[in-house]
């Protein structure tokens, strides 16, 4: 009875050790899994970005005042007589506009 309850004690143990023991590699395999879930999550972001700049593209094949408004937009470029208004994002910091 006492030889069965070493051997799970033993198992135990060298868990232990090797989840401490930087040669064991476990460390960097627990590195490796949380650098595979940032690029999986980096992955999806930039495939957002690729379908919102598909979606964009298609609406500038079909539409040419979303052309005209792009190129505008871009250039910084207003038709005469028009006013345009620049609002902040919201990230400068004036005292006046919390």
């Amino acid at each position: 009875m006492r030889g069965l309850l070493l051997i799970p004690a033993l198992v135990a143990a060298a868990l232990v050790y090797a989840a401490f023991d930087a040669d064991s590699g476990i460390q960097r395999w627990l590195q490796m899994r949380a650098d595979l879930e940032a690029s999986r999550a980096r992955i999806e972001e930039i495939r957002r970005e690729v379908y919102a700049l598909q979606r964009d593209a298609v609406e500038l094949e079909d539409d040419p005042f979303a052309i005209e408004s792009a190129i505008r937009e871009d250039l910084k470029l207003a038709r005469p007589g028009e006013l345009v208004l620049r609002l902040s994002d919201g990230n400068a910091s004036n005292p006046r506009f919390p």
